[in-house]
């Protein structure tokens, strides 16, 4: 079945001209949220689901959020844009958290800071690349236009300045494999002459790479749908065209489906699965009153799920199809967290929290480099993981902590992250085999994450708990990246 669908760039013009339209004319998977190769060109339509998302009833979304008043004044005052985009209405589910994004989105894409404004754009659009996220690609190159980006960059990266050029590098570590960067890495960019880039420069071009590495992350995790085109008749384009998509594939007969297989249930043994998991939450927090289990057995249980989370199977791309208008934006685009798990390369490498936390050293590090943006940041990191409205699906009065904490817990294990106070053991009896799939899938490789991933978990939670379960996802993630990044910063500075 053909769901493939059109993607634009959203918002007004800005200048630039052809180099503009042809960044624009992509191609989106209804489903996948991938970009096919094209090698003709036909008059489509827009996305077959209406609404910002491919996974959520557009009626769902406005029934949750009603777009308020609050949310409306949010946007006039924090989105670069102008509009209410698709990714805003998604997040506005949860409106306190919505703030804190926006916040801190503007404060590093539009405030003072040590990069010119069209660099974060350009920024923005090299760390969307490396996921293949039209979405972000398209949004991000018409502000790069509007904030007086040269048109001649958007051809690809041989056409940059060659200081952007050496940002590569990094780009490709922290979105796939964080824990190789060292100190080399910084002293590199740092000491490169003429084309240098200073500390306070570096940390605002790091914290936007994580940025948009983990909004990628969300984008395909809640099947964003790219924004319609305001200058174009309902919404279609002249663009490029494929018979199928690769997803399709993946979703008939592949290692996605014999993944979740066993969970295609009916409602009557979803809802027990409903009340097995608030048993299990109910046991363990009992368990640990009685007993804690030793340090060692805590050890070996980190060890054990860390192992067990590179086996985890997330879709079968072996051959990866990269449109050449996102290709421009990719230096080494075969480069993943797959060919660190397939290959079985040395094992990754153990991070222990306690020697390079966020709260004791990242914060006080990337405030003191670039200024407020830690306190931003971790009014966000604090906000997604204390949000709660203790309930789980039909059930009211609940007390949701212990799986808000296996959640983000098992992200930091798939980065080598382990806290030494909490037992992994946890998150096995709280997270399934379908979320532990589409957890590794939505934070390792976002551009494979399809909607019968997203419908095969929790099938009886409310849309707006898995939003919610997305933004715990690209928070944890963009925390990971930047613990490893900063702690490679710390070690250059001593």
């Amino acid at each position: 079945m053909n769901r493939l669908g059109a993607g634009s760039i959203g918002g007004g013009g800005g200048g630039g001209g052809s180099a503009a339209s042809a960044a624009g004319q992509y191609r989106v998977c209804g489903n996948c949220r991938k970009v096919p190769r094209q090698e003709k060109r036909v008059q489509v339509s827009p996305p077959l689901t209406r609404g910002p998302s491919a996974f959520i009833p557009e009626n769902e979304v406005m029934q949750a959020n009603g777009l308020d008043e609050r949310t409306n004044l949010l946007v006039e005052e924090y989105s670069t844009s102008g509009r209410l985009d698709n990714i805003t209405q998604v997040m506005s589910i949860h409106t306190q958290y919505l703030e804190s994004f926006l916040r801190s989105q503007f404060y590093m894409l539009r405030m003072d800071g040590p990069l010119p404004l069209p660099y974060r754009h350009y920024i923005a659009i090299m760390a969307a690349a490396r996921h293949q996220c039209s979405y972000l690609i398209n949004m991000h190159v018409d502000e790069f236009l509007k904030t007086g980006g040269i048109a001649e960059w958007l051809n690809g990266l041989e056409y940059i300045p060659q200081r952007l050029k050496n940002l590569n590098e990094i780009n490709k570590l922290l979105a796939h494999r964080p824990w190789l960067i060292t100190k080399e890495h910084i002293q590199k960019l740092v000491k490169t002459g003429e084309n240098n880039w200073s500390l306070p420069e570096l940390v605002h071009a790091v914290v936007l790479l994580a940025h948009y590495h983990a909004l990628a992350s969300f984008v395909f995790g809640s099947g964003i749908n790219p924004e319609r085109d305001p200058d174009t008749s309902n919404g279609v384009r002249l663009i490029a065209v494929n018979n199928f998509c690769v997803c399709d594939l993946a979703n008939d007969n592949n290692i996605e489906n014999a993944s979740l297989t066993s969970s295609n249930f009916g409602i009557a043994d979803s809802l027990s699965e409903l009340e097995a998991l608030m048993e299990r939450m109910k046991r363990l927090q009992e368990d640990k009153e009685d007993e804690e289990a030793s340090q060692e057995e805590m050890d070996t249980r980190f060890e054990k799920e860390k192992k067990e989370s590179l086996l985890v199977i997330s879709g079968a791309f072996d051959d990866e199809i990269v449109s050449t208008d996102v290709s421009r934006y990719v230096e080494d685009p075969g480069f993943g967290y797959k060919d660190f798990a397939r290959r079985g390369e040395d094992h990754l490498p153990t991070f222990r929290a306690q020697d390079y936390t966020w709260e004791n050293h990242g914060f006080s590090l990337v405030n003191r480099l670039y200024s407020d943006i830690g306190h931003l940041l971790d009014e966000k990191f604090r906000m997604v993981y204390n949000l709660t409205y203790n309930t789980m699906a039909t059930h009211e009065d609940v007390d949701t902590t212990t799986l808000r904490r296996a959640l983000f817990n098992y992200v930091h294990c798939m980065y080598g992250i382990r806290y030494d106070d909490y037992d992994y053991g946890e998150v096995n009896q709280l997270l399934e085999r379908s979320l532990k799939v589409y957890i590794k899938t939505v934070t390792c490789y976002p551009e494979r994450t399809t909607k019968r991933m997203y419908d095969s978990y929790w099938r009886q939670f409310k849309h707006s708990e898995k939003v919610h379960v997305n933004l715990l996802l690209m928070e944890a993630r963009m925390q990971a990246e930047l613990l490893y990044a900063l702690r490679a910063i710390t070690r250059h500075l001593t």
